[in-house]
């Protein structure tokens, strides 16, 4: 290093960072949305021709991003899937910024390999996978998760498909989804040949799961007309609503009909690793394959995807390739680069694997713990004030709406900018089965308190309030 970059301090920089961001709003210093035309005329100091120091620019970036960012790390962030982090995964990424392994080939990272292996087996345990026969590797998100899921689930159903292609299969092959399911499927199936005809969106009942009645007429109306079918995704946390379709009448349903069962618990799988809580994903052990998305409900950064396979050889068949200049494999070794869609890729699993082991299982599952009955606490706030919840799972999302504002499309969009635009909370709004706009609230942050949520619910009381009078 350079004596300007030893001069700057950068634990002490980043802490700083950490409890800015914990203390500061949650939507943006300015009180306003900045504009493109803002950030790119404060850009244009940066011509990149000559150099500016480190602790300078530091304090620039983090100020940038604290003043024009969503402060996804607050504990008034509700918003997306998207978690605070913990100290241990922060340190994790820097430390794997500073010796930068390269885990394509188990022997120029073995450390790095086998820590991942070695968190992704206890994951895959408690999803309660055979570990003999698990394989499992990190992606970049849930959706590449979901994408190897669907190639996987190809190569098994149609075993030419590894060599001729669709075109040699003569058949067309059908995937299902509900009708909350994460648009990653509606990509996927394009990417992989398929096209959206291939697609079957089915529809949910009452509770906003996936029929498994409406999944059997589907699938027996698509044999008869000559169609196959070859995959199956259940979701576990639905984006939308927080829901867990019915895995175990899925899980037969795809064993009855010769389907490949993939879990989307890109988000809720992680309760897996809560011992009062792993009963609402009952029926994950019974899939082919699973996503998780380390980055949602495990609270470290992104990105740090997870798909965990029960058909170790089918994974090798479909990813295994000949690279002559690559380092030989060594006696009970796998490298990633045979078992994955990646190449060349970042340590990703570092963050998981010190955060579980600085918090420890019991530590791990007590943060789950505690964001349910957080979950719960604010359920009953909810009520107890009068507005309707629209989601019926016990996961901690939150679909509500208010009667004076439920048969005014524009009402929600409306109180969002206010509060937007005053930057104490952050949360979302989706729209639910017959086009009913609600607010959307999510806990993915472990420092997040009743006495926030308190304050949400008064200020969402203000605004409605304001709306009424």
């Amino acid at each position: 290093m350079t004596h300007t970059e030893t001069q700057f301090d950068i634990l002490d920089a980043l802490a700083r960072e950490i409890e800015r961001v914990q203390t500061g709003q949650a939507v943006t210093t300015t009180g306003k949305a900045v504009t493109a035309a803002e950030v790119r005329d404060h850009l244009r100091r940066y011509d990149f021709a000559a150099p500016v120091p480190l602790d300078v620019l530091f304090e620039d970036v983090a100020r940038m991003l604290r003043a024009w960012n969503v402060q996804m790390n607050h504990p008034r962030y509700l918003g997306l899937f998207n978690p605070n982090t913990t100290l241990a995964s922060v340190v994790a990424d820097a430390l794997v910024a500073v010796y930068n392994p390269q885990l394509a080939a188990w022997s120029h990272a073995p450390a790095a390999n086998e820590m991942e292996r070695h968190v992704l087996q206890f994951i895959g345990r408690k999803l309660g996978f055979p570990e003999g026969n698990v394989a499992a590797h990190f992606t970049s998100g849930g959706s590449e998760a979901n994408l190897t899921a669907a190639l996987l689930a190809l190569a098994k159903r149609f075993p030419a498909y590894l060599q001729k292609g669709l075109v040699g299969l003569g058949t067309q092959p059908t995937a299902y989804v509900s009708e909350y399911a994460h648009n990653s499927f509606d990509k996927i199936v394009k990417h992989v040949g398929l096209g959206t005809d291939a697609l079957r969106i089915i529809p949910t009942n009452d509770a906003l799961q996936m029929d498994p009645e409406a999944l059997r007429r589907q699938l027996e109306a698509d044999l008869a007309d000559g169609c196959t079918p070859f995959l199956v995704v259940g979701t576990a946390g639905t984006t939308s609503a927080g829901v867990i379709d019915p895995l175990p009448a899925l899980a037969g349903l795809c064993q009855t009909h010769g389907c490949w069962f993939h879990v989307d618990a890109a988000w809720g799988g992680a309760i897996a690793l809560s011992e009062k809580w792993k009963g609402l994903v009952a029926g994950i052990e019974r899939a082919d394959s699973v996503t998780i998305d380390a980055h949602k409900w495990f609270f470290v950064p992104f990105g740090a995807g997870m798909l965990f396979c029960r058909h170790r050889d089918v994974v090798g068949e479909t990813f295994r390739v000949r690279a002559d200049y690559m380092p030989k494999p060594q006696d009970d070794t796998q490298d990633p680069y045979h078992t994955t869609l990646q190449w060349t890729r970042r340590f990703m699993g570092l963050k998981l694997f010190m955060t579980l082991v600085e918090k420890g299982e019991a530590g791990f599952g007590a943060l789950l713990d505690g964001q349910m009955e957080l979950g719960r606490y604010f359920r009953g706030r909810l009520a107890g004030a009068g507005w309707q919840l629209l989601n019926p799972t016990e996961l901690p999302v939150f679909c509500f709406t208010h009667p004076a504002i439920a048969h005014d499309r524009t009402a929600t969009d409306r109180v969002l900018q206010r509060l937007y635009a005053e930057g104490n909370l952050w949360i979302s709004a989706v729209t639910l089965k017959d086009g009913q706009k609600a607010f959307r609230a999510c806990l993915t942050n472990y420092n997040t308190t009743a006495e926030d949520l308190d304050l949400v619910l008064a200020e969402l009381n203000r605004h409605i309030g304001q709306m009424e009078s």
